[in-house]
This record gives structure tokens, C-alpha cells and sequence, in this order.
């Protein structure tokens, strides 16, 4: 199999998706046959994992080639152009659009805000459209009290047109018909869903009726033997804990919306990629599919992300078109940060070696192709993950640890970490640790968690919290 001169590339970007996918078999009721039809087309990465489990700084690494540890880009905020030691690096969409290639975007490709309007034109030939969700006039789920605005789940709104990612799909048909001939492209597009609020219309919903809706599997006491620092990650975030729905019966309905914003979300990908068909240049164009992150629906006891296990930082990712594999699996544990590379060798760019990922050419042309580098997540300075093929390691900043040997707990219902018969692995597994470990970047914001070693005290949001201080 050739691949295309100068191929195309469709870049499509999902929300908050976990591996509830049904070619990932996260969620056995889930309907997703447009990403699933995709994976058909290409190879279909099974480990595959985010530099970061939240928006920014996943969106921030993967763009740049950067790990956060490397940026110091944690939070919400800062933006790349905000920070020393991305001001002016040369990121993915740059590289096309410096390139020649007709580079567009429209959703949320970038995290909301972080690429200021004067540097614009250096990302992208053009900025389309970036709608949001929307909301209804007042919340749908009956939780008890005031909420963040996104914790709302329900039926919203009342056709697909008007939904976020109905025109976000619309924006990207638009710029894939009218795509000059004379030049590649490079069209991305990013989906809004399923991000909370998880709002869908009615037909969605119905696809997943309440009486035999199928929960995720949840253990009372997962927590028992995980360190109290792991709970720091994710402290005082407005993502509710599964106590708090179970007591107001609300994780079913959560359950429930979270798995119609994906179906709905997948429609909008149906769209798009048959938009890309009647083209005509679907076979010249490379088509990647990935996640910023996952997120827990009552596993370990929480909803959100914002963590270092599997439901967090695991991802859906695919590649399809020329030269990639059809109907491959790639069990090998890859990250995001692998794209940037990997894009530059299938469009015949050169390497850049500042990027820290590597180039997945190896796996899209045999999936069993050997890869020895592991997985690596972090949330926050000192806080790491290492993800293989058989083991997640984590290591927080205070040095407590975890490992679960994934092939026999895929749920890391077992921490190992304090076994002694496990300690060599657990040093090798450390080796893969990042090097090079920021702390959080001038002008970082919202869920930054700091660890002062000489004092043992852990700071949120700038305040300190007591040890005795309560779990919330």
C-alpha cells in the first residue's frame, strides 16, 4: 500500500471521551457506528493515552509536542504563547499552515481562549465557528443546591440542528467542500460532547432506555488502598462524587446522558466523514480521530477527570487513509504526544527533534510492530503515571505510589504498590519518569496542586491542606 503525495489531513477531536466506544468495548450498550465504520478503515490504537487529564494542557501538549512537565502548562490557563518555553515554538497547525497547506479549524481544537486573536493567522489559514453546548433556560437534573453551570445532564435541545456539535459538523462540511483543489488541507474539527453539560436531543436518549441501562463496575471500597495524596488531584473540583449522585439518584441519569452525547457526537463524525467521501479525496487524506482525555463515571468513587488512572488518561485514538493498515488493532501503549511526529512522517515533513513524542509509522503500517516506550500522564509538578502494555505505575509528588497490573485489573481494583515482591518492577517502571519537571507556569490557573517536599505540606489553589483536613 502506497501512501498519497502530500496527503490531506482530516484532524477530528473529542470532548471528555473515555474508551466508551464501541470499537474500544468500554461500554457494552454504546452505539457508535460512525467511529467504528472509521476504525474499520485504519488502525484503531487499544492503549492509547493523554499527557494530561484535563483540557488545556492535553490540547497544549499534543499541539506542541511538549509534555506538560516540559511547559510547565498544567491548568486551564496559561496559553502556549503565554509561557517561555512555548512563546515561539512552532506547533502542529503552524508546521501545515507555514507548509502551504490550506490549514482550518472550527470547534474546540485548542482549549477555549488560549490561543490569543493576534496570534491566530500564525495557527490556521482560517478560524471558523466555535459554538459551545448551549443550555436550557433553567437545569434539568434534579441535584440539590447551586452547581457549576456544566453539571447538568438531560434532554436539550429539542431537534440535532440545534445542537453545539450539529454546527460545529456543519463547519467542517462547509470548509471540506469548498478545500482548494490546487493545495492539501489540513481540516480540524472538534466536538463539544460528551463534556458536561451532557445534553442530547430525545432520540438519543431513547437508544439507551433506563430499564435495562447497564451502570459501570464500581467497587464501594476502591479507594481503601490508594494513597491520600490521589484524592489531592482532583480536590474540591465542581465534578460531583458518585456518594453524592447515588444519594440524590442522579448517577443513572448521568450514565444515561453521558452515553446519548456520545451517539449524538458520533452522528456529527458521520456527517463529516461523508462529507469527506463525496469529496472525492477521501483516499489522498489521512483522517485522525482522538480524545483529549477520559472521564470517570463513578469509578473510584468520582465523575470527571482530573486523575491518573486508566479512566482518565485513556483516550480512542485512530488513523485512517493511505499507507495505514485497514481494520487494525494496536494494543502497544501510545500518546497523544505521538501525533506531531507521526504526521510529519506521513505527509513527508521533516522530523523535528524537539519533539519528545515518536512517530507511530511503525504500528500504521504492522500493529504488532515493537514500540518500547511506555504511556506517560501527568496532573501537576511531581505527579506522574507509566502506562505498558501490563502495568500502570503512578507516583505522586509526595512519593506514595500505586501499581496495578492491568491485564488481570483493568478495573486497578488492586493496588500493588506495597507488595515487596513487586518493587523491581516498580524501579523499572520509574525510569520512564520525566526527567525534566516544571513547576506550574507563571499566570496558571484553576486545579493546580503544589507539594512543598522540605515541609511534606500539599497546597491547592494556593491554600494549604491539613492532613487532617477531611476528604471531600
Amino acid at each position: 500500500m502506497s501512501a498519497a503525495r502530500n496527503p490531506n489531513v482530516l484532524f477530528i477531536a473529542i470532548d471528555d471521551q473515555n474508551d466508551w466506544i464501541g470499537c474500544l468495548g468500554g461500554h457494552p450498550q454504546v452505539k457508535t457506528p460512525h467511529i467504528d465504520r472509521l476504525a474499520a478503515r485504519g488502525t484503531l490504537f487499544t492503549n492509547a493515552h493523554c499527557q494530561a487529564p484535563l483540557c488545556n494542557p492535553s490540547r497544549a501538549s499534543l499541539l506542541t509536542g511538549l509534555r506538560p512537565s516540559s511547559t510547565g502548562i498544567y491548568g486551564l490557563a496559561p496559553g502556549i504563547r503565554d509561557v517561555e518555553a512555548t512563546r515561539n515554538h512552532v506547533t502542529l497547525p503552524q508546521t501545515f499552515t507555514s507548509a502551504g497547506w490550506f490549514t482550518y479549524t472550527c470547534g474546540k481544537i485548542y482549549h477555549d481562549g488560549s490561543i490569543k486573536a493576534k496570534d491566530r493567522a500564525a495557527e490556521f489559514s482560517e478560524w471558523g465557528p466555535a459554538p459551545g453546548i448551549g443550555k436550557p433556560a433553567q437545569r434539568i437534573n434534579k441535584l440539590a443546591g447551586p452547581q457549576h453551570p456544566a453539571m447538568d445532564w438531560g434532554v436539550f435541545p429539542e431537534r440535532d440542528e440545534d445542537g453545539g456539535d450539529y454546527k460545529i459538523a456543519n463547519a467542517a462540511i462547509d470548509a471540506l467542500q469548498r478545500a482548494p483543489k490546487e493545495k492539501p488541507f489540513f481540516i480540524s474539527t472538534g466536538f463539544r460532547l460528551p463534556h458536561v453539560p451532557c445534553f442530547a436531543p430525545q432520540k438519543w436518549f431513547d437508544l439507551y432506555p433506563d430499564a435495562t441501562l447497564q451502570m459501570p463496575p464500581v467497587r464501594p471500597s476502591d479507594r481503601d488502598d490508594t494513597p491520600r495524596f490521589s484524592w489531592y488531584l482532583h480536590w474540591e473540583l465542581p465534578e460531583l462524587r458518585l456518594a453524592t449522585l447515588e444519594k440524590q439518584n442522579e448517577w443513572r441519569p448521568l450514565v444515561r446522558a453521558y452515553l446519548a452525547s456520545i451517539s449524538y457526537m458520533d452522528a456529527q463524525i458521520g456527517r463529516v466523514l461523508d462529507a469527506l467521501d463525496a469529496t472525492g479525496r477521501a483516499q489522498e487524506t489521512i483522517v485522525v480521530l482522538w480524545s483529549d482525555h477520559g472521564w470517570h463515571l463513578g469509578e473510584k468513587g468520582i465523575t470527571g477527570k482530573n486523575t491518573l488512572w486508566d479512566r482518565s488518561t485513556r483516550v480512542p485514538l485512530i488513523f485512517a487513509g493511505p499507507g495505514i493498515a485497514k481494520a487494525a488493532e494496536c494494543g502497544r501503549p501510545v500518546e497523544l504526544l505521538d501525533l506531531f511526529p507521526t504526521l510529519l512522517e506521513l505527509t513527508g515533513m521533516p522530523a523535528r527533534n524537539a519533539l519528545e513524542g515518536h512517530s507511530l509509522a511503525p504500528q500504521l503500517k504492522d500493529a504488532q510492530a515493537p514500540r518500547p516506550w511506555p504511556a506517560i500522564t501527568t496532573h501537576n509538578q511531581g505527579n506522574h503515571a507509566v502506562r505498558t502494555e501490563q502495568w500502570r505505575y503512578i507516583r505522586y509528588a509526595d512519593g506514595s505510589e500505586e501499581l496495578y497490573d492491568m491485564q488481570r485489573d483493568p478495573n486497578e481494583w488492586l493496588n500493588l504498590a506495597g507488595e515487596t515482591k513487586h518493587a523491581a518492577i516498580k524501579l523499572d517502571l520509574a525510569k520512564w519518569l520525566p526527567k525534566k519537571d516544571l513547576p506550574p507556569a507563571l499566570g496558571s490557573q484553576h486545579r493546580i496542586l503544589t507539594y512543598n517536599a522540605k515541609t511534606g505540606e500539599a497546597v491547592w489553589e494556593g491554600k494549604p491542606i491539613a492532613p487532617t483536613q477531611r476528604i471531600p
